[in-house]
């Protein structure tokens, strides 16, 4: 196996800039709360590599932002699976923070937040990236089914207006983060990550909530 290799700030940008991908492994946490314009994320661990071969292509060389303390295991991880990693950002995302280079967030809120904006906001808009079995077995009422799964080619599927709030969710606030990270990349950028996701939605009080029987397998 190949070694990984540390790239320093200046050189980072000028491959960011060519044809090359920036993947994020760091925790969910950390990701919306700062992060590489243009960045994906796809957390360490929580199937890591089946969602890079669902979203990502083998063919696109990648520059990896990790934690601190798994650049080596996360390369390892990511060239058994087939992918082609350029090398890490040295020092990490902290480095290009403290460098202050331009970053970018997401902002996470939680699901009371999302049940009292719901009769307030007529341009909010929930995006739900659960699976369809997961979508139909209870949703919010209105909400959008977009299995994370079909968003490889965002371009292609996602149509929202300038005007939405979209709120994102998926099961637990893993998945939702990722759909994030590829809307920001589109150029929508009026997002919220729901944090706890459908575990936390679901114990609110006031919402409405469909099942889809006819689905179910």
């Amino acid at each position: 196996m190949e070694r990984i290799t540390p790239i320093f700030i200046k050189d980072f940008k000028g491959l960011a800039d060519k044809d090359f991908r920036v993947l994020d492994t760091r925790t969910p946490g950390e990701f919306t709360g700062g992060f590489i314009p243009g960045s994906v994320f796809i957390g360490t661990g929580m199937q890591m590599e089946e969602w890079a071969k669902k979203l990502l292509s083998p063919s696109e060389p990648i520059l990896l932002i990790a934690s601190e303390d798994e650049p080596v295991e996360t390369f390892k991880k990511l060239s058994n699976a087939g992918f082609k990693i350029k090398g890490f950002l040295e020092g990490g995302y902290k480095a290009w923070e403290q460098a202050g280079e331009k970053i970018d967030l997401i902002i996470d809120i939680e699901a009371d937040e999302l049940a009292l904006d719901i009769p307030f906001d007529p341009n909010l808009t929930v995006l739900d990236v659960r699976g369809y079995n997961e979508f139909a077995e209870g949703h919010l009422q209105n909400a959008i089914n977009l299995p994370l799964e079909e968003m490889a080619d965002i371009a292609q599927i996602a149509d929202f207006e300038e005007n939405q709030n979209i709120y994102i969710h998926s099961g637990s606030g893993y998945r939702s983060v990722i759909a994030a990270s590829l809307l920001k990349r589109q150029g929508y950028h009026n997002l919220r990550n729901v944090a706890g996701g459908w575990i936390e939605i679901k114990k609110q009080k006031g919402i409405a909530i469909q099942k889809e029987a006819a689905k179910l397998n």
